[in-house]
């Protein structure tokens, strides 16, 4: 920032901090190191930032779950090793979600439970990339979820990405298989309502995906971190159409990884959902034997990688999740009653971020607006991502940047609605209307 001029948050305190902060641009740090500095501004000047920041959940975990949860620990569960691959009861109400919301029929048995979603991600990711020595790099559809590559990495594998944004409708099919027919991809990994653009894949779309997977033998997992979160449709109905669209409706070559963070509220307990297609579970593959004692994708992951990281998922926390399950499964309860607040959250947001000159960066899903959801992305005329970061902390609103995410379009930034109160968005109108005026 240059001159110093009147901002709503005070313009030494805020310069301070990111003056010794010891980043050569704040705006390039990463999420858990802007929160950091977000904090330290709230506490010298008691001003209250509109937190847009964390992806992170904003409504209370369902009183289902804890209390499942707490007669579970009273019946002693606390003094039992969980079945590693995930309890009966838990595994017998994933198959059922799966086919109530997806349409799709998987076996209990296949259906595992992880330590939230990332942990699925990392057993699938290093047995996957271990099938086939040839077969070491996972293929990014970005933007995604930064993290996802730090496990790439950390586990040896390479990456290959590229964004999707670019590539939609038939244009995805021609791009794809230039990275696949190379031969080195084991993985296809991308979110799907998107993280951070809100952007969903249409069914024409997955079905490029899944044909593309299978005719160059490649696992597709499908992170529904947002599970039935595109709320232009009702996809909330137990057994009724229109349901969760899913790469597993077009290949056998597939991994769901399913969350209990968002659409659930249950964020903290580290309880995901992992369902792997019947022939890629049963599949064999003699690479494997270097590194497990059975060449069985299914077992690899369950009693070789999940065993060996983990040992399974806390007793009561999967308790929780199975009742909670149970009540969605049965009709009984309905998550996205809560969590469709996010949508009508993001389509105020936008809209005062757009009466006051910001845009929306990945504005439609081809031919139709974004949805509103749990994120959206905004850019200012003028401003790299980074440096808008940065200037919108004298403002009281905190972002990130774009350019961590794999995406192109490196002027934007991911807003996450999340943490905005209904009292704030006052606040958020009277900041933006600053920011303006000093712009």
């Amino acid at each position: 920032m240059g001159t110093k001029i009147k901002t709503p948050i005070d313009y030494d305190i805020v310069k301070e901090v990111i003056n010794n902060s010891g980043f050569e641009a704040v705006g390039k740090a990463s999420i858990r190191e802007i929160k950091f500095l977000i904090n330290q501004i709230e506490n010298k000047t008691g001003e209250r930032f509109v937190r847009m920041e964390m992806g992170i959940p904003g409504f209370s975990a369902p009183q289902i779950a804890i209390d499942a949860e707490k007669k579970a620990l009273d019946e002693g569960c606390a003094s039992m090793y969980p079945d590693i691959d995930g309890i009966p009861e838990l595994k017998n109400e994933i198959s059922r979600f799966v086919k109530n919301f997806i349409d799709i029929d998987i076996d209990p048995q296949y259906c595992l439970s992880t330590v939230g979603s990332i942990h699925g991600n990392f057993a699938t990711f290093m047995v996957a990339g271990r099938m086939d020595e040839k077969k070491d790099t996972v293929l990014f559809l970005d933007p995604g979820f930064p993290v996802h590559k730090a496990l790439v990495k950390m586990l040896g594998l390479k990456t290959e990405s590229f964004d999707v944004y670019n590539y939609r409708g038939q244009k995805l099919k021609a791009r794809l298989e230039e990275y696949l027919a190379k031969g080195n991809i084991s993985t296809i990994l991308y979110s799907n309502p998107n993280n951070p653009s809100w952007i969903c894949f249409t069914e024409e779309e997955l079905q490029i995906i899944g044909e593309l997977a299978t005719k160059y033998d490649v696992v597709v997992e499908e992170d529904l971190a947002y599970f039935a979160m595109d709320f232009r449709s009702d996809l909330s109905k137990p057994g009724v159409a229109p349901f969760q669209p899913s790469v597993a409706k077009y290949t056998d070559n597939y991994i769901l990884m399913i969350s209990s963070s968002k659409a659930f509220s249950y964020a903290g307990q580290r309880v995901g959902m992992m369902c792997i297609s019947e022939k890629l579970f049963k599949s064999n593959h003699e690479n494997l034997l270097k590194y497990y004692s059975s060449a069985n994708f299914g077992h690899s992951v369950a009693y070789g990688t999940v065993y060996a990281s983990t040992a399974g998922v806390t007793h009561s926390a999967q308790k929780g999740l199975a009742a909670l399950l149970k009540a969605t499964n049965d009709g009984d309860y309905n998550p996205w009653d809560v969590a469709r607040k996010y949508g009508d959250r993001a389509k105020k947001a936008k809209e005062l971020f757009i009466d006051n000159g910001f845009h929306i960066v990945y504005d439609t899903d081809i031919d139709k607006p974004i949805a509103d959801g749990f994120y959206f992305t905004i850019a200012y005329p003028g401003f790299e991502g980074y440096q808008l970061v940065e200037e919108l902390m004298y403002y009281g609103i905190s972002a990130i940047s774009l350019s961590g995410t794999g995406s192109e379009r490196t002027e934007g930034l991911r807003a996450c609605v999340s943490f905005i109160a209904d009292d704030q968005f006052p606040a958020l109108e009277e900041r933006l209307k600053a920011f303006k005026a000093n712009h």
